[in-house]
């Protein structure tokens, strides 16, 4: 999953929607991706982004990036949720990737 980044800039925006892609890894499965550049931080957030990742497989969410207002940056692994660190946007395309093929290895029988 190979993605790239386009900024946009138009004035008076409060927000820059610099990705909206779903990509089709297989016929019951499938990655959105959804990231903005904020003008300031969200409640719970030291960086400027709101992003939501999310890989359905079989018409369910079974793993999740956000960062939720006054919940800050999380993942959700099917029903467990944990803290996530972010860094970069591109360090978070990375996790996402590798938490994806986690994902397939750990389910390949789905």
């Amino acid at each position: 999953m190979t993605t790239v980044l386009g900024v946009g800039i138009t004035a008076n925006m409060k927000s820059i929607e610099l990705l909206r892609q779903r990509i089709v890894l297989a016929e019951n499965k499938f990655a959105e991706l959804v990231l903005w550049r904020l003008t300031q931080p969200l409640a719970e957030s030291e960086h400027t982004f709101k992003y939501r990742l999310a890989y359905v497989v079989n018409g369910e969410c079974v793993l999740r990036y956000d960062n939720e207002a006054g919940k800050g940056d999380h993942r959700h692994w099917g029903e467990k949720e944990s803290e996530y660190t972010f860094s970069t946007p591109e360090k978070l395309l990375v996790d996402f990737q590798h938490d994806i093929e986690r994902w397939n290895y750990e389910n390949s029988d789905s």
